[in-house]
Formats: structure tokens, sequence, C-alpha cells
């Protein structure tokens, strides 16, 4: 029985008499499953397949039992046919593939409900857009579409200007030309950043007095001190928290296409990487109303703790970087389908939005046109080091974004001062880990920190990462090659929505390193197929503590499965990308099945 259907219900409100763990009132920290049961009824029987096991010892089966949301057996046809009963039903593969579905390793669930409602201005193979009248042309046919009224917002996403044939960033009078009524912010595609109009920085308030903050990127008009459009990291962060939302009632009647955007992808545990207040309440609503079906994972943001801190422990009394001492008990429990599993600490901006902090300056000019740019920290050093000594000493998992060498120095040298070592079970998580030096994956292993690589960049920007930088650099982003040599666990992720969800896309990218002009981005650091697919399910699941309940087919794991229409390990690389989701299972539940 999941905890889902035995009526546990979250109450958000309780109150929290002894000093409790921060999200206790939310039910967190309850059960998420029993143990398998023994005698469990054979409900199901894959066979007459190729059944991927994604382990070592026994890479292929002939079939599969499952029952009670869990593998029950699995070895030759004979042997788990026998199990059957009148009441299973036996699940003819056809020829396809059954294999562990997949775990994404980090992106932004929160995204997937509301895009439904945005445009997408996503470069070409991603989205529409090659130039700026294309954005336009995509914006005036979403407007058609869903007709905002004078003063609605329109919000678009993955706004690429390396991906635009004008040679330049959109501006905001660029958007006002088409769009006078209507505020207007266009995602940048890191997810650092945006674009407004003139009526987007209006409804901020921003205007040539509004100073670019410490850690934020404005880009100005030439000759004047007004925005000119884009906005990026701290200049952006609160400009997005202060974005009017959709109501709760019509996010949650998008949250089934949500789920279904990544059930269709063969995916069954989300990531939402970077949690603000509002999201996770939302989260929590869903969750007390048994609407998720699919395990969502979420990280809330340091930055977000003081406010989360006031909400659910208003009698604490501590600084802001402080927690009680039992807050590690709301973390790594599921409750109706909801985890926090560690704090998010974003360290710089991005590589693609030249925002990222690296040792040494680009070979280009910076963002606003900066000579000898090396990107900027979000924080100062000291308060790094005070949050990550802060979260281990209470227990509390740490999912650090670092992207340049610099910030993934920051990182190093926190967990250091921390006294933490790979001789700890700690699972310190370096989100993206992209622009590495070698010796950093030498401190990766002494210290017990695993990187959670983003190898789509070298398909996305891998060209651009050249210019920027020159080959020798920029061929070491993502060295999944390097890690594995070293010994260490490592994830792959989309970063959705930056990327496409898009696991066969992922697991082309970490065997081919191939760029969109064709160009190999570090021959020496492409990988095997296994190691491409076990970043994805048992290497992505040991991140995040499920080792022993996901991520390879093992009797007593949970039955999350999919059906591919190919088998990845054997099909061409080529054809990696063209492999099509059957059908999706949830704890052996079909959550998605393709049409016929």
């Amino acid at each position: 029985m999941t905890d889902r259907e035995n009526g546990n219900a979250i109450s958000r409100r309780r109150v929290l008499a002894s000093g409790g763990a921060l999200f206790a009132a939310s039910g967190f920290g309850l059960p998420r499953l029993a143990g398998a049961q023994e005698g469990a009824a054979v409900e199901k029987i894959f066979h007459n397949g190729t059944i991927v096991t994604i382990t070592d010892a026994q890479p292929e089966v002939e079939a599969i039992a499952i029952g009670g949301g869990r593998i029950l057996a699995l070895g030759s046809e004979a042997d788990v046919m026998a199990l059957a009963t009148d009441a299973t039903e036996i699940v003819d593969l056809g020829g396809s593939t059954l294999m562990p579905s997949f775990i994404d390793p980090h992106g932004h669930f929160m995204n997937a409900p509301q895009m439904v409602t945005w445009v997408n201005v996503q470069g070409v193979p991603a989205g529409p857009i090659t130039s700026i009248a294309s954005i336009i042309e995509a914006i005036t046919a979403h407007a058609a579409k869903f007709t905002p009224a004078p003063g609605e917002w329109i919000i678009g996403y993955g706004y690429d200007p390396t991906t635009l044939s004008d040679g330049r960033q959109l501006t905001r009078y660029d958007l006002d030309a088409a769009f006078p009524d209507n505020p207007i912010m266009l995602l940048h595609v890191s997810n650092h950043g945006c674009v407004l109009n003139s009526a987007g920085f209006a409804y901020f308030k921003m205007d040539a007095t509004t100073e670019t903050p410490e850690g934020g990127l404005i880009l100005r008009v030439e000759g004047t001190n007004e925005p000119e459009g884009l906005i990026m990291e701290q200049a952006f962060a609160p400009v997005f928290a202060a974005l009017p939302k959709p109501s709760e009632e019509q996010l949650l009647s998008q949250l089934d296409a949500g789920q279904q955007f990544y059930a269709s992808a063969g995916v069954t545990t989300c990531q939402e990487g970077g949690t603000h207040a509002a999201d996770l309440n939302f989260l929590i609503r869903a969750a007390e109303q048994g609407l998720l079906y699919l395990d969502i994972v979420a990280l809330p943001f340091v930055m977000e703790l003081p406010a989360l801190v006031a909400e659910y422990f208003p009698t604490f009394v501590g600084g802001p970087m402080e927690l009680p001492d039992t807050a590690s008990q709301s973390f790594g429990t599921y409750m109706n389908r909801l985890k926090l599993a560690g704090v998010k600490i974003p360290l710089d901006g991005s590589p693609q939005g030249k925002t990222a902090f690296w040792t040494r300056p680009m070979l280009t000019p910076g963002p606003a046109g900066e000579e000898n740019w090396s990107g900027i920290p979000l924080f100062p050093p000291e308060l790094v080091n005070k949050a990550v000594a802060e979260f281990h000493s209470k227990g509390i998992q740490v999912f650090a974004h670092a992207n340049g060498d610099a910030s993934i120095d920051m990182l190093i040298d926190a967990v250091r001062a921390a006294g933490m070592t790979g001789t700890e079970d700690h699972r310190t998580t370096v989100i993206h880990s992209q622009f590495m030096r070698p010796e950093q994956i030498a401190a990766y292993v002494e210290l017990g920190m695993s990187p959670s690589f983003f190898t789509l960049h070298t398909f996305y920007w891998g060209d651009v990462h050249v210019e920027n930088w020159g080959e020798e650099f920029a061929f070491f982003i993502s060295p999944m090659a390097a890690a594995k040599e070293a010994g260490l666990r490592m994830s792959n992720h989309t970063d959705f929505s930056v990327t496409p969800m898009a696991p066969m896309h992922v697991m082309h990218s970490a065997m081919t390193r191939l760029s969109r002009s064709g160009k190999v981005i570090g021959p020496d650091q492409r990988v095997d197929a296994m190691t491409a697919l076990k970043a994805m399910t048992i290497d992505a699941a040991w991140q995040i503590r499920e080792e022993d309940l996901k991520g390879t087919l093992e009797v007593g794991k949970l039955a999350d499965l999919v059906i591919l229409d190919a088998n990845p390990l054997t099909a061409p690389v080529d054809a990696l990308q063209g492999i099509k989701v059957i059908e999706t299972f949830k704890e052996g539940t079909s959550v998605y099945k393709a049409a016929a």
C-alpha cells in the first residue's frame, strides 16, 4: 500500500509543540511504503522482449513479475511464468525493451505545469527560433491562441541569444513595437535571467535609477543607464520571485499535463531542483489532495529558508542560516509522493549566459561587453562556508549549483572547511560540474562529492564554449569519462526547461559529445552506453538516497518501469534519439501509454 493510498493527509498547519522538524507540520517524516509483502499476488508478468536490469551481475532477463507495486521475481521465462495465477495479467512485450524508468537527476518540475500557458522561444531544434523576427512571430501566434487581456503577462521560455541570426541581444524595444499593452518576460535559456519589455520593467519599477545588485547583471542602453532588456542572476532572482503566479486552482488543473510531460519521456521521479517557498506550498497542497502520481523530489532554495522557517517553525529563534537541530527529520522521506531531499545552494550563473564563475578570463567579451571577463559568484566564500557547515552539521544533504571552475573551488573549500571527507556518506552533489579542471576530480574523490553532469551542453552550446574558451578548457566540460575512471558516482541531467526532457538525447550526448555543427567536444570524455544509462537510473537514484528502491530491476524494488521500442544498449548510437516510449509504469500502474 502506498502512502498515497493509506489515507494519511498532510496537515500543514499542525502546531509544533516541541522543537520538531521544519516540515513536521506537513506530515513529512511518515513512512513512505510498507515493505514488499511476502506472498504478494503476482499482478503482471512481462515477457517476450528484452528486459534490461541495469545490473552488472544479470544485465538481462527473460521475464519479470510484479505485484503490490514491487518487483516480485525476475529470471528465466519458465521460472517466472510458473508464478502466474488465473488473475495474473501476462504482458507480451512483442520484442520491445523493458527497463527501469528514468530518474530526473536535476530539473525544475514546477516549470512543467506552467509551460502549458507559456510560449516556446527556444532555438532550433528545441524550439522554432532562429531570429528576433521569429521570436515576435512565436509570441504573436501564442497571443492569438490565449488572447491575453491588456495588462496581462505573457511568459516565454528558452530565450537563447546564441541561436539568433541577428548577432545581437533581443531588446525591450523589439518587444514594445508588437506588444505595447502586455508586460512580457522571456526567460533566458539558463533559467538565470530574462528579457523584459517596457511594460515589464514598469511593473517592477525598474528604470535608469535602478542600481545593479552585487552578483547581478542589467544590460543598459548604450550611452545611458536605461535597462535595455536582459537582466541576469541577482538582478533577476527577486523579479522572478515577484512575478504574478497563476492561481492555485489553475496550477492544480494543469498539474496532470505537467506530470504527463515527464511520464511520456519515461520519467517517474522528477526533481524540483530549486524550490521557492510558494512552489513548495503548492506541491504540499497537491500532495494533500492526492494529485501526485509521480514522485517529486524538492530542493528548497537556501535563500528561501528564512521564510520557510518563519512559516513552519514560528517559535524558532535563530539566525538566517541557523536551523533547528531536528531539521533533518523533514528531509529524505516521501509523503504522498513529495520528498525534500536536501537544500539547493546556487554558487554562480550559466556558461551560455556568461555569468558562471571561472578562474581565467574568457576569450570573448562578457555579457555586457566586459574585457577579461571571468564571471561572477552569487555569494562570497564566507557565506558559502557557513551555509555548507550549517547544513552538514544538521545532517541535511547539500546540492550546490556550480558551473565554472572558480565556483567549484568555492564549494570544494567549503566542504573541506566543514570537515567532510570521502569516508562519510554525505553525498554532496555538485549540480552541473561543468568547467572542471582535472585536479578537481581528485578533490571530489577525496571529499566524497558527486557530480550531476549536463552533457547536453556539448550539443546545444559546445561550439559557443569553444569560441569563448578554446578547445582545451571547453573539451573537459562535464567530464564523465574522467569521473568514471576516478571511481565517482555521477548522474546526467537535462536541467529542464533549459533543455528538453529527452533522456535518449542525454544518452546520445554522453556517448558522442557532438555539437550542433558536428564537432566532438572532448573525444576522450565520451562514455559507453551502460555508463550513460546508469547516470539516469541507478546512479541518479543513489544521489537522492533511493538506490534501494529505484534505478535497477531487482526483487523488492519498486516496479517503476518504462517500455521502449528499441534497446538503447544495443541500438546504433545514431538511432538513439529515435527510440520512443511505448508505456511508463509507476509502481506497476500505467501512467502513460503512447497512442497506437
